[in-house]
């Protein structure tokens, strides 16, 4: 196995920056820096040399005796000065000394996967909390690292050997008598695997948009204020505005945190009948997106009018309320009012979403899901014709455990691990 090392901490100057070494010659490397003994697991300050004699920096060195590590290997991290110069001489050094080498991006938790320290949901559930950009995107990346989505896995994978193990003995014993009906016990652990994957599944398209964000569209005629709105939202000049009907012709998008929950804006084109064709392009997708997206604010007095059918949760205003003096309630972007009013209504609308996610986060997720389900459905099926098939249930079933087994990495996922582990940075 070789010694892998890599800069853990962001490039660029900071206070403090750590260098990371797993494997087997990460102690001596370590030790070879700071020309010292170092514990199999503690820290220490010392003073990092150069082959030379010459002085790189001090730092604290930090040691890790495996399997007690991130990795499982045995590790040192050296916590030096965030100087650019100081962590390039110190990389330069390391560089140098044999049987080292950079790690690959990901590599150090892909050993740990492979060391059994983490299966590969938790993987994901690290990848996500480094991309994690909200408070909701933080707890639902914390949940998976936390390795729940794993227990759950394991659990329902426990009964379901319990369930298989019935029916062999079932079957190892076909020439004598059993005196138990293994029927009812295997067919309660099915039905209540079955109704948990069920629920896990329908909730992993919810759980996706935590992950990635929900797309809000803002929709009206056109000079409705919607770019004004957009703006006022987000904050900033993110729109172009003007007096003119027709100003916005393509989709412009707004990413925000919106009550914690990640959320992007689509400021649309305004929906008439036209006959510029490069605003039909516009108002065509407008028309698209806004289909698509997860909410719809309608910034009209007439939402039939657009050709947009409302779908449920969808959000109704009325534009420019600064410019109304039949006292009306509606929202205005120039001067804010009712701004904060439509900010809590549509946070309470995907915040009431988000009720139903599960604790499965990707598409993947539910695939195994599914797969895991249909094969129980049939060992079910094939159950209520007796004994004599009970050898083709017990194959279903463990075809479902295999299912439940590739959920966490522990089968068939070898595919997915190249992909995975390149979008981690170096150092993790």
């Amino acid at each position: 196995m070789e010694t892998i090392f890599a800069l853990a901490s962001a490039q660029g100057k900071a206070g403090v920056a750590v260098i990371r070494l797993s494997g087997p010659q990460s102690h001596r490397a370590a030790k070879v820096l700071s020309g010292g003994d170092l514990p199999l697991r503690g820290m220490c300050l010392r003073e990092l040399q150069a082959p030379d004699g010459s002085r790189l920096d001090v730092g604290l060195v930090l040691t890790f005796h495996g399997p007690s590590s991130f990795t499982g290997e045995d590790v040192a991290e050296l916590q030096i000065h965030g100087s650019t110069a100081s962590v390039n001489a110190v990389l330069r050094v390391l560089s140098e000394m044999p049987d080292l080498r950079l790690a690959e991006p990901g590599e150090f938790t892909r050993r740990a996967l492979e060391n059994g320290k983490m299966d590969l949901a938790q993987v994901e559930g690290l990848a996500d909390l480094i991309d994690a950009e909200t408070e909701a995107q933080r707890k639902q990346a914390q949940t998976i690292l936390a390795g729940e989505l794993g227990d759950l896995a394991e659990r329902w994978r426990r009964d379901l050997i319990r369930a298989a193990s019935l029916l062999e003995a079932v079957i190892d014993f076909a020439d004598e008598d059993v005196p138990t009906d293994v029927s009812p016990e295997v067919r309660s652990l099915v039905n209540a695997v079955m109704a948990d994957l069920e629920r896990e599944a329908k909730g992993v398209r919810i759980a996706e948009r935590i992950r990635s964000g929900f797309e809000v569209a803002i929709v009206g005629p056109p000079n409705a204020g919607k770019s004004t709105l957009l703006n006022a939202l987000a904050g900033r000049e993110a729109a172009i505005t003007s007096e003119y009907a027709g100003t916005t012709r393509d989709i412009i998008e707004v990413r925000m945190d919106l009550a914690g929950l990640p959320v992007t804006l689509l400021d649309t084109a305004g929906l008439r009948e036209t006959e510029d064709h490069v605003e039909g392009l516009g108002i065509a997708l407008a028309r698209k997106r806004a289909e698509n997206a997860d909410l719809r604010v309608f910034l009209t007095e007439d939402p039939e009018a657009l050709g947009i059918g409302m779908q449920s949760g969808d959000i109704q205003v009325l534009p420019k309320s600064d410019l109304r003096s039949d006292g009306t309630e509606g929202v205005s972007g120039k001067t804010g009012q009712g701004i904060d009013r439509l900010i809590h209504n549509i946070s309470v609308v995907l915040r009431d979403r988000t009720a139903r996610s599960g604790i499965a986060t990707r598409e993947r997720h539910r695939v195994a899901m599914l797969k895991s389900s249909a094969a129980l459905s049939e060992a079910l099926r094939v159950l209520d014709s007796g004994p004599d098939l009970y050898d083709i249930a017990a194959e279903e079933l463990r075809t479902a455990i295999r299912a439940l087994e590739s959920l966490v990495g522990r089968v068939d996922v070898e595919n997915l691990l190249d992909e995975i582990f390149a979008s981690f940075c170096l150092g993790k």
